[in-house]
């Protein structure tokens, strides 16, 4: 039976630069982030977000990403109404993607909040990428072009390290990124032998 990597990590940790380094060693990987994009623009969704949101972060009739970000990273309660109308719909998809990908012995599952949506429970093993949060920070505020604020707004919504890592079985430090892939590299050695042990 295919077993599920849950693979995790802060905000600017880098997580999903290694998810991709485990899809060039040959590991199928999801991006529940990609995945719940693309479900948020079935008409299905979209009217429950609207439904919920309102009009005011719609243009056009096209959701407004930004608009939706700036409401839920700032109030938690409104984070957590859209993570239940998308985290269904997300691991609905990813249980058909499992089902097309059921001949490899481990999937990636990469999720940004593996452990607050409570999803790290249906995975076999759990990897969170760290990196120092001084790095996070610079590295998000260059990608997405944004300011340090909001940046920090969106950390105190997640998880810490420390609490990520007491519930992973491994712990991958991205301030290297050559240090990172030999990392990744014994990962998959180690979980290599233990399939062929049992």
């Amino acid at each position: 039976m295919t077993k599920v990597i849950g693979l995790t990590g802060g905000i600017g940790s880098g997580k999903t630069t290694i998810a991709n380094y485990f899809a060039t060693m040959g590991v199928p990987v999801y991006i529940a982030d990609d995945a719940a994009k693309k479900v948020m623009q079935s008409q299905n969704i979209i009217q429950q977000i609207k439904t919920t949101f309102g009009d005011s972060i719609f243009e056009n009739e096209i959701l407004n990403r930004a608009k939706l970000a700036e409401i839920v990273f700032n109030n938690a309660d409104k984070l957590a109404q859209l993570n239940a109308i998308v985290h269904p719909a997300v691991k609905s998809d990813f249980e058909s993607w499992l089902l097309e990908n059921k001949k490899h012995d481990y999937v990636i599952y990469e999720a940004a909040i593996l452990f607050e949506s409570g999803r790290y429970k249906e995975c076999d093993v759990i990897i969170t990428v760290t990196a120092p949060e001084e790095v996070r920070i610079e590295r998000v505020v260059k990608r997405d072009n944004t300011k340090r604020e909001q940046v920090l707004s969106r950390m105190k919504m997640q998880w810490n390290d420390e609490k990520r890592i007491s519930l992973s079985n491994f712990v991958i430090n991205n301030s290297n990124l050559k240090i990172a892939k030999e990392e990744v590299v014994k990962i998959l050695k180690i979980l290599n032998i233990k399939q062929n042990q049992s």
